[in-house]
């Protein structure tokens, strides 16, 4: 309970919010980090506060974009024996024990969502967060981007083709709640048109 209140009390003062999740083990020569990188420092010119899990690779990437940009760059860690370290780019951060505090805490208030390539905790965080859309838990105005064709083409086909086509598992209007893109000039394009949802 202490985790919630002090975790929605971090957030309070944050406007803008959006979150980006990917994978702790991409380095900096990768495309995809470069990629989060540029759309880090995108949102952090354009006004928006970034908010990462605080590790490394793809968190650090977007951390990363938002510092150079000299904008608000959030960092949720999770306090791990031999993983998982606050990356030197994060400028306010705190640190959960709890898997599932930290994952209410980094789907609270963001006016965008925002996926890289990932394991398995970026597919978890990626279907739990369509999941509570699906379900109207948190609103349906609020975009799932998915950036990296290459990565996402074959999961996005999978859910279109077998989990609806095939078997009709859920609906097809299910198929709008994300937006897959390539770069992050085109992810942008999407989140500029969003607004702050703190208190909606």
């Amino acid at each position: 309970m202490s985790e919630f209140i002090e975790g929605f009390q971090f957030l309070a003062d944050l406007n803008k919010e959006v979150t980006i999740f990917g994978s702790a083990r991409f380095k900096s020569n990768n495309p995809h980090y470069k990629e989060a990188r540029q759309l880090g420092k995108i949102l952090g010119k354009a006004g928006f506060t970034v908010i990462t899990g605080g590790g490394p690779g793809i968190m650090e990437a977007a951390n990363r974009g938002a510092f150079e940009a000299k904008a608000p760059s959030v960092g949720l860690n999770i306090q791990l024996q031999k993983e998982q370290r606050v990356n030197k780019y994060v400028t306010k951060s705190i640190g959960f024990y709890y898997f599932f505090t930290r994952k209410v805490m980094l789907s609270f208030a963001s006016q965008a969502y925002v996926y890289f390539p990932g394991g398995f905790g970026t597919l978890d965080e990626f279907f739990e967060l369509v999941t509570l859309i699906q379900t109207k838990k948190i609103s349906s105005d609020i975009p799932v981007i998915m950036i990296g064709k290459d990565f996402w083409s074959p999961l996005v086909e999978y859910i279109k083709n077998n989990v609806y086509g095939k078997h009709r598992a859920v609906n097809i209007k299910d198929l709008k709640i994300f937006h897959l893109v390539e770069t992050a000039e085109e992810a942008y394009e999407i989140i500029k048109k969003t607004h702050d949802n703190k208190n909606s």
